[in-house]
This record gives structure tokens, C-alpha cells and sequence, in this order.
């Protein structure tokens, strides 16, 4: 038990470092919403149709779950949630949309909740306040009318992603690789046509496209589901909390993006709410092997 929650702790930790970069990719990408969207969701679906077809050993009966109503509404979910995502990096700034995505783990802890009464504790609860102090300061920022676009979009995605930690959870039986493959397939499908007319992407956009989708998209989903089946679903959405300073991070480094002070100090806020809720778990339950009674 106290092995299988540090594998959980792992995963979705390394998940949330992949999916931070989302923001770097887009960046790099620099083609309208529905190019990016069309040629990410491409890349995903090769990549990660060609995992699943390797690495999955019962195609039948996970084809069977997907293609059921619980599969059918988390690939529904998968196509909202991922389109609604590029469009709010598209709109407003990194910093904006990872502030945005800091209220996952209440979310995800109140559809746990309705889905299968799962409790949250006074520690989870307490740091999550800590953590909305945090939110709260880096939402003091300036927003135009473009932002608060961007940012209903970026609740849309947030929405969408802490309803499909909770999914993976209540149907274990789902398997979240072709589900996120089936979600690529379609964004695909919808975004084409949509695309600008202009000159295809260069070889740069491409790459960055393609990183897009297998790391971000793909990889990096497909983790945090597995991940986030081992711990409690609000558990999971803390440590995706990270992604909150990480995301901004990347693209100041590589792109000068402006970070606010607001946004500086709120998103250390949040960072020390999850290192120190995760500190806690460690000594809790024993991560490292010790008898959890004692």
C-alpha cells in the first residue's frame, strides 16, 4: 500500500513537470489556435496510438470500455478540456492560465465527492486554503477583456481535466491511453478544417507541435491518470498545483515573458502549500518503507 502511493506521489509529479511545458510549446509553435490544435492532437494520436497498440495486451476489452457511455463522456471531456486549453495560452499569459488551473484540486475534490463520497482531510483542506491565498494574490493583476476570455477558457480546461482524474478513478476499468488517443483523434478531425490557409507550418512549428502532443497531450496525461488512481483524487490535484510556478517559469526563461510580483509571490505561495502538504504524506504513511503504525 505504502509503496503503491509513492509510485502514485511519482507519477504524477513527473506528469505535472511534462505538462507544465505546455505553455514553452505553444509559445515555440507560434501558429493560430486551431493549427496548434490540429497538428498537436496529430502528433498525440500517432505516438500514443502506436504505444497503445505495443504495450496493450487485452485490445478487445479496452476496447469494449471505451467505447461505452463512461468512455464516450471522458473522451468528450478530453476533446473540450484540450482544445479550451491551447485557446486560453492563446489569450491570455501563462501566469493567468496556471492561476486558473490552481483550483483544480478543489474541484476534483468536489466531484469526488458527488461521484463517490470521498473525504477529504483537514490537512488537505487546510493546505488547499493556503493554496487559494496564493491564487488570490496572483489574481491581483491588471486584465484586459482578451484575458478574462482566455481565462473562462482556462476554467473550462481546469474543469475538464479535474473531472477526468476523478473518472479514471471511478472507472478503473477505462483505459485512459486509448481514451486520450480516441480525444486526439477527434480534436484532430475538428481542428483541420479550421485551420488558417496560410503557408503550412515550417519544420520548427512542426517539432514544436509534435513535443506538444506526445509529451504534453500524451505522456504527461496518460501519467497523471495512472498516478492519480493510486492516491486521492484531491491528492492529485495538489501536486499538479506545481504546475502553477512551473508553467510561467519555462516560458520567462526561454521567451522573457513578464511575470508579475503578484503573480511571483502568489505562485511561491502555492508551491510551499504543496511541498508542505507532500512533506507530511511522506512522514504520514512511510513512503520509504517504514512500518506505517509506527
Amino acid at each position: 500500500m505504502a509503496q503503491t502511493r509513492l509510485n502514485g506521489f511519482i507519477v504524477v509529479l513527473i506528469a505535472t513537470v511534462l505538462w507544465s511545458t505546455a505553455g514553452l510549446f505553444v509559445r515555440l509553435a507560434a501558429l493560430d489556435t486551431w493549427s496548434i490544435v490540429a497538428w498537436r492532437s496529430l502528433f498525440a494520436f500517432i505516438t500514443l496510438g502506436l504505444f497503445w497498440l505495443v504495450v496493450e495486451r487485452d485490445k478487445p476489452a479496452a476496447i469494449k470500455a471505451t467505447f461505452s457511455p463512461p468512455g464516450f463522456l471522458a473522451v468528450a471531456i478530453g476533446v473540450v478540456s484540450g482544445i479550451s486549453y491551447v485557446v486560453s495560452l492563446q489569450l491570455t499569459t501563462v501566469a493567468n492560465v496556471m492561476t486558473v488551473y490552481a483550483a483544480l484540486p478543489f474541484i476534483a475534490a468536489i466531484i469526488a465527492f458527488f461521484a463517490f463520497n470521498e473525504r477529504a482531510t483537514y490537512r488537505f483542506v487546510i493546505c488547499g486554503l493556503v493554496a487559494s491565498v496564493g491564487v488570490a494574490v496572483m489574481m491581483m493583476g491588471v486584465m484586459t477583456t482578451q484575458d478574462s476570455i482566455g481565462i473562462l477558457a482556462a476554467f473550462v480546461m481546469t474543469a475538464g481535466f479535474a473531472a477526468s482524474l476523478v473518472q479514471a478513478k471511478r472507472y478503473p476499468e477505462l483505459d485512459m491511453t486509448l481514451v486520450t488517443v480516441a480525444a486526439a483523434g477527434v480534436s484532430a478531425m475538428i481542428a483541420f478544417p479550421l485551420t488558417s490557409s496560410a503557408a503550412p507550418p515550417n519544420a520548427s512549428q512542426l517539432l514544436a507541435c509534435a513535443l506538444l502532443g506526445a509529451l504534453t497531450t500524451g505522456v504527461a496525461n496518460v501519467m497523471s491518470m495512472v498516478g492519480g488512481r493510486m492516491i486521492r483524487s484531491g491528492e492529485a490535484g495538489l501536486i499538479s498545483l506545481l504546475d502553477v510556478p512551473l508553467g510561467p517559469l519555462w516560458v520567462w526563461l526561454f521567451f522573457s515573458e513578464s511575470v508579475e510580483t503578484n503573480t511571483i509571490i502568489g505562485g511561491s505561495i502555492v508551491l510551499a502549500a504543496v511541498v508542505s502538504y507532500l512533506a507530511r504524506a511522506r512522514r504520514d504513511y512511510q513512503l520509504l518503507g517504514a512500518d506505517p503504525r509506527a
